[in-house]
C-alpha cells in the first residue's frame, strides 16, 4: 500500500448516499437551514478535530462528499474513496437524517480498504453506539460532544505512537475478538478548548489546497467558502434548557452524553475568533446559542469585547427567550449590524410552556418591538408543526398570529413555519417519554431509520404522529400553513411577487405529487410507482432546495470574491 500523506480523513456523507439515483420528495425538512435535504453542512466538530490533531503532529483532511456530489453530478465518491490512503477514516453521524449515508460511506471505505479503521462520532452515533458497533464496517465509535482528545489518543493507538491502550481511551466503543467493549463516557470537559479557530482553518484549507473538499454546502462555490452566507461561531456545548423536542437539550445530553453542565468557551476566545474571521471576510456571523445562556456576566463580557473591534460583519444572534431592554441597548452599542432569531414554536402559550419555553406572547411581541427600535436588521421567528396538544386548527391559528405580527411590525420581521421533520431526536424527552406527551414513535431501531430515509415522499419518513395529528394531518397542515403564510408574507411586502409565485407553485406541485404517490402506495402498485417517480424527477428537483418557505433570506449578504476577501 502507498504511504499515507493523511493520518485521518474526515468524510461528511449526504443524508441519503445514492440520492442522485433515488426519486424522493424530501419535503420541507431543510427549509429552515442553508443546506438542502441532503444536509451537506458538516458539523463544527470537524474544525476542532483538525485543530487538535494537527497541533499534535497529525495530518487531517476534510472531504465534504455531500457537497461535492451536489455540485457535480459527474463526481464519483466511490472512485475518490478507493484512491485515498489515510491511516484512518472518520465519518460523522451527528444528526439522525445521516444514518443511511454514514453507513453507506463506511461500507465503501471498508470495501476498498478493509485494513483501514473506520471511526464514527456525533450525537446519533453516541445514542445508537451499541447498535452501530455491530456493523462490520465500523471499528470504533467515539461518544459524547467533545471527542477531540479521545480521538487524539485513538489516533496514537492506530499509528502506534507510544503505549496507548484501547481500554484506557475514554468514551470509546470498540470490538475485540468479536466482543463489544464499551469504555466509560468520562471525558466531558467543562470548558471548550478547541472550537472555530477560523484563521487556522482558513490557512489549513489554502495550505492543503482543499477549499473544494471543505466547501460546506451547495450554495457556496469555492470562492464563497470565504464569503456568504453565514459563518457559525460556537459559544458553548450543552444546554441549560429543557426543551422536550430537542436532542441537544439538558435532559437529552445528560442521558446519552453524560453532560450535566454546559461547557463554555471563554468570551475572550470567542471575540478573538470573531476578530480572526473579520480579517478574512465580511461574511455574516451566526453566534450559536444565546450569548446570555452561560450567564449575564458572560454575555456582557462578550459584548464588551466586540465593542472595540469595529466589526462590519452582520452578526446574527440567537435568543432562547426574549432579551431584556438593557441587553438590547448593549448589543446596539457593541455590534453595528445585528439581527435576531427566536423560536416561539407556537402562538399558544400553553403549548409553548409544555415545550419548556415559559415566556408569553406579550413578552415576545415587546421583544420584537424593542429589537426593531434598537436597529435590528432582521428579526426571524420560527414556528413548528407537530407539537404536543397542537391540532389542525391550532396550526392555522399560529399562521394567522404571524399575520398579526406582520401587521404590527415592518418588513424586518420575518416568520417561518416548518413541520417537526423528519425524525424526533433520539434522547429528547418526547422520544423517551412519548406516551406521556401524546406521541407515537414509529421507528425505534437504527435500521428502521435507515429504511425510512429513502421513502418516496416525506410522509413515510416521519418518525412519529401525535394524539392530535396523524402523519397525514402533519403533511396536510404543513402544505396549508405554508400556502397561507406565503400569502401573508406577500401581502405585507416581506417577499416579492416572484418569490410568492415560486413558493405557491412549489406547494401546489408537492400536493399533487403527494397525492399521486400516496394513491399508488395504497394500491400496492410498486412497478407503476417507480415509473411515475422517474417521470416526475424534473418536478422533484424543483422541490429539492425548499418547499414551504423562501430560502432567499438565508443569504444574509451579497457574495464576495476570494480576490476581494484576501485584499489582492
Amino acid at each position: 500500500m502507498l504511504k499515507s500523506i493523511d493520518d485521518l480523513i474526515l468524510l461528511h456523507p449526504p443524508a441519503v448516499y445514492d440520492f442522485r439515483e433515488h426519486h424522493i420528495l424530501f419535503g420541507p425538512i431543510a427549509d429552515g437551514i442553508p443546506s438542502t435535504p441532503i444536509f451537506e453542512i458538516y458539523p463544527l466538530g470537524f474544525f476542532s478535530i483538525v485543530e487538535c490533531l494537527e497541533k499534535h503532529g497529525f495530518r487531517v483532511r476534510i472531504i465534504n462528499l455531500a457537497s461535492r456530489m451536489l455540485l457535480d453530478r459527474r463526481f464519483d465518491p466511490e472512485k475518490l474513496i478507493a484512491s485515498l490512503r489515510p491511516n484512518a477514516f472518520g465519518i460523522d453521524l451527528h444528526w439522525l437524517p445521516h444514518a443511511q449515508g454514514s453507513i453507506a460511506i463506511a461500507r465503501l471505505c471498508k470495501r476498498y480498504h478493509p485494513e483501514i479503521p473506520v471511526i464514527l462520532g456525533g450525537y446519533t452515533a453516541t445514542y445508537f453506539h451499541e447498535e452501530l458497533i455491530k456493523y462490520p464496517e465500523i471499528d470504533y465509535i467515539l461518544r459524547g460532544d467533545s471527542t477531540e482528545e479521545p480521538l487524539l489518543s485513538l489516533m496514537r493507538y492506530i499509528t502506534k505512537q507510544g503505549k496507548t491502550l484501547l481500554t484506557n481511551i475514554p468514551n470509546l466503543t470498540w470490538k475485540e475478538d468479536g466482543c463489544i467493549r464499551v469504555n466509560p463516557l468520562t471525558h466531558v470537559p467543562a470548558k471548550v478548548k478547541y472550537a472555530n479557530n477560523y484563521p487556522y482553518i482558513f490557512r489549513h484549507a489554502i495550505k492543503r489546497r482543499n477549499i473544494r473538499g471543505m466547501t460546506p454546502f451547495k450554495g457556496w462555490s469555492y470562492l464563497e467558502w470565504f464569503g456568504s452566507p453565514v459563518i457559525p461561531i460556537l459559544t458553548c456545548r450543552g444546554c441549560h434548557n429543557g426543551c422536550i423536542f430537542c436532542g441537544g437539550s439538558k435532559k437529552a445530553t445528560e442521558r446519552y452524553c453524560n453532560r450535566r453542565v454546559i461547557a463554555v468557551r471563554s468570551a475572550d476566545r470567542v471575540v478573538k475568533d470573531i476578530l480572526g474571521v473579520k480579517r478574512y471576510t465580511r461574511a455574516p456571523l451566526f453566534i450559536i446559542g444565546d450569548i446570555f445562556h452561560p450567564g449575564e456576566k458572560y454575555g456582557y463580557a462578550l459584548l464588551d469585547g466586540l465593542k472595540g473591534i469595529r466589526l462590519k460583519n452582520l452578526v446574527v444572534l440567537e435568543l432562547f427567550r426574549p432579551a431584556p431592554e438593557p441587553a438590547l441597548a448593549r448589543i446596539r452599542e457593541s455590534i453595528p449590524n445585528f439581527a435576531f432569531e427566536i423560536s416561539p414554536e407556537t402562538h399558544d402559550e400553553r403549548i409553548r410552556k409544555i415545550l419548556g419555553k415559559g415566556y408569553t406572547n406579550i413578552q415576545l411581541e415587546e421583544n420584537i418591538r424593542l429589537a426593531l427600535e434598537y436597529g435590528a436588521k432582521r428579526v426571524e421567528a420560527f414556528f413548528m408543526i407537530g407539537l404536543p396538544e397542537q391540532t389542525r386548527e391550532s396550526v392555522m391559528e399560529t399562521v394567522e398570529y404571524c399575520g398579526r405580527l406582520m401587521d404590527r411590525f415592518d418588513r424586518r420581521f420575518v416568520p417561518y413555519i416548518f413541520p417537526y421533520a423528519p425524525f424526533v431526536d433520539p434522547g429528547c424527552t418526547i422520544f423517551e417519554e412519548a406516551e406521556k406527551y401524546g406521541y407515537r414513535i414509529i421507528f425505534r431501531s437504527l435500521e428502521e431509520y435507515i429504511s425510512a430515509s429513502t421513502s418516496p415522499i416525506w410522509k413515510y419518513s416521519l418518525s412519529y404522529e401525535t394524539r392530535w395529528l396523524s402523519r397525514d394531518d402533519i403533511v396536510d397542515c404543513s402544505y396549508r400553513a405554508g400556502m397561507r403564510l406565503n400569502e401573508l408574507k406577500f401581502r405585507h411586502g416581506v417577499i416579492d411577487e416572484q418569490t410568492y409565485e415560486q413558493t405557491r407553485r412549489k406547494i401546489e406541485l408537492a400536493i399533487e405529487i403527494t397525492s399521486i404517490v400516496d394513491d399508488l402506495i395504497k394500491r400496492g402498485e410498486d412497478a407503476r410507482l417507480k415509473q411515475r417517480l422517474r417521470e416526475m424527477r424534473p418536478h422533484l428537483e424543483i422541490l429539492f432546495d425548499s418547499l414551504l418557505n423562501e430560502k432567499i433570506h438565508k443569504e444574509w449578504k451579497k457574495r464576495e470574491t476570494l480576490k476581494k476577501i484576501l485584499g489582492k
